[in-house]
C-alpha cells in the first residue's frame, strides 16, 4: 500500500548540498537527503478527530524511513497512533526524542534499542544524518508553561528543537516554542539553511482554554532575521480551529519589517528543495 508522498519526495533529483522536503501539515515534514536517507519530523499522521486536514501520508505507508524526530509529547508532535505504523513499516527507523519522554515511545511499541533520548547540546548521527538538540520553551499544560519542563523531568529539558545536518544542508525544526533568552544567538551559531518555525502565536483567550502557544508571525520573522536563516518556512498554523496562524500576515509583515528574510510557504505534500549556502557545502 502506498500513497505516493515519500515516493514523490525521493524522486526529486538531488546533488550534495541539496535536500528535498515535503510539508505534511502542522509541524510535520518529510525530508529526503542527497545520499538517500529519509527523515520524518514531528509526524502527525493519524486520523485525529479534530484535525482540519487529513495527513497526506498514512502511518502504514511510511516505509523506508531512517530517522524519526519528535520534539515533545503533544499529540501533533509525538502521535502515539502513528508511531506503531511507522515503526512497523520502517523497521530500521530510529526515533529521536527528548530524554524525559523516551518511555512514551517504547510504550507505543518501539523497541528501546531504536529510541535515542537527547538533551540540549547533545549530538547523534544516524544514517549519515547529524542531529543536534537545542532547547524549546513550551509547556505540557498551561500549569507549567512557559519553560523547559525541567520541574516535570528531574531537571532535564522536556521540549526540544532539532538542527539536522545532512550532505551539507542544515535545517532547524523548532518544535513548539516561544522566544527565550539567548535563543537567536544559539541558533545563529548553527548557520542554518532553512528554519521551520511555528507562527500560530498565543493569546489570553487561547491560554484560558489550555492551549500553550508559540511564536507568532512577527516573532518568527524576527527570529529568522536575527539568526541569519537562509530561508524561513512557517509551520503549525493550519490544523486546529481556534489555534491557527496566518502565512499571509507573515509574508506582508516580513516584506516591510524584515526584508532580509526569504520566506517559503509550502503547499502540503508538494516537495521543495533546500540548498546549502556554505562554500563546499561543509
Amino acid at each position: 500500500m502506498t500513497d505516493g508522498t515519500l515516493e514523490r519526495l525521493r524522486a526529486v533529483h538531488l546533488e550534495r548540498g541539496e535536500a528535498a522536503a515535503s510539508w505534511l501539515g502542522q509541524a510535520s515534514f518529510a525530508i529526503a537527503t542527497a545520499s538517500g536517507a529519509t527523515i520524518l519530523l514531528d509526524p502527525f499522521l493519524s486520523a485525529y478527530p479534530r484535525r482540519l486536514h487529513p495527513s497526506p501520508l498514512a502511518p502504514e505507508t511510511a516505509t523506508g524511513v531512517d530517522l524519526v524526530l519528535c520534539s515533545h509529547e503533544h499529540v501533533d508532535h509525538l502521535d502515539p497512533d502513528s508511531v506503531p505504523g511507522i515503526a512497523a513499516g520502517s523497521p530500521a527507523a530510529v526515533f529521536v526524542v527528548p530524554k524525559p519522554i523516551v518511555d512514551m515511545v517504547t510504550e507505543a511499541g518501539v523497541d528501546a534499542a531504536r529510541v535515542v533520548g537527547m538533551q540540549p547540546g547533545g549530538t547523534t548521527e544516524i544514517a549519515g544524518v547529524t542531529v543536534r538538540a537545542v532547547p524549546a520553551c513550551h509547556g505540557v499544560t498551561m500549569d507549567d508553561a512557559y519553560g523547559f519542563g525541567e520541574e516535570l523531568s528531574d531537571g532535564m529539558v522536556r521540549f526540544l528543537g532539532f538542527v539536522v545536518d545532512a550532505d551539507g544542508v542544515r535545517l532547524y525544526h523548532a518544535g513548539d516554542t516561544i522566544h527565550y533568552e539567548g535563543m537567536e544567538a544559539t541558533l545563529a551559531e548553527h548557520d542554518v539553511d532553512a528554519a521551520l518555525v511555528p507562527i500560530n502565536g498565543r493569546d489570553a483567550e487561547r491560554e484560558a482554554r489550555g492551549i500553550v502557544g508559540n511564536l507568532n508571525h512577527r516573532e518568527a520573522a524576527w527570529l529568522a532575521s536575527e539568526m541569519g536563516a537562509g530561508l524561513l518556512v512557517p509551520m503549525h498554523h493550519d490544523m486546529f480551529a481556534g489555534n491557527l496562524g496566518s502565512t499571509g500576515a507573515l509574508v506582508d509583515l516580513a516584506a516591510v519589517e524584515f526584508p532580509d528574510v526569504p520566506i517559503m510557504v509550502p503547499a502540503r505534500d508538494r516537495p521543495f528543495v533546500v540548498t546549502s549556502r556554505r562554500d563546499g557545502h561543509a
